[in-house]
C-alpha cells in the first residue's frame, strides 16, 4: 500500500485540486497492476507558524511523505526511475504553482502490513489480481 502525506499551506488546494491530485498519484501503481484500494493519499493543511525552513516561518511549503509497503524497488535504477515519476506527479501541484516542495519515500517490510485484518496476497498473484478486479480485500 502505498501512503502520501501531503503537507501543504492552507487553503493551496480546491477539493477537485485534492481529487485530481490523488487520482494522479493513484495511476502511478495501479498501472503496475497494485489495487486501486492499496493507495491512500492524506493531505494535512498547515499553519505557516507551524511549517519553519531554515529556522524561520514558510507559508509556501509543500512538504511529502510517501510510504510504500505493497511494493520495493530493489535497484538502484528502479528507484530513481519511481523517485523521478513522483517528481513528475508532484511538480503540477507544487513547484509548477510556485511552491517549495520536497518529499521523500520511506518502505516498510511487507511483512508488517495487513489489511482488513488480512495478509496481503504476494505481488502479481491471482489474489492480488482478484483484489484489484474487485477494488477490496477479500479472504483468499
Amino acid at each position: 500500500m502505498p501512503l502520501w502525506h501531503i503537507y501543504h499551506p492552507v487553503d493551496t488546494y480546491t477539493e477537485q485540486d485534492k481529487q485530481d491530485f490523488a487520482a494522479d498519484i493513484t495511476e502511478i501503481y495501479t498501472r503496475v497492476g497494485l489495487p486501486a484500494f492499496y493507495v491512500v493519499v492524506q493531505f494535512h493543511e498547515m499553519p505557516p507558524t507551524s511549517v519553519f525552513v531554515s529556522g524561520k516561518p514558510s507559508g509556501d511549503t509543500v512538504r511529502v511523505v510517501v510510504k510504500h509497503l505493497a511494493r520495493h524497488l530493489d535497484t538502484a535504477e528502479g528507484r530513481k526511475r519511481m523517485t523521478e515519476r513522483l517528481a513528475d506527479v508532484i511538480r503540477p501541484y507544487a513547484g509548477d504553482r510556485g511552491l517549495h516542495s520536497e518529499f521523500h519515500i520511506e518502505d516498510t517490510p511487507r511483512d508488517q502490513w495487513m489489511i482488513a485484518g488480512l495478509w496481503p496476497p504476494a505481488s502479481g498473484s491471482d489474489a492480488e489480481k482478484a483484489w484489484a478486479a474487485a477494488n477490496r480485500p477479500m479472504p483468499y
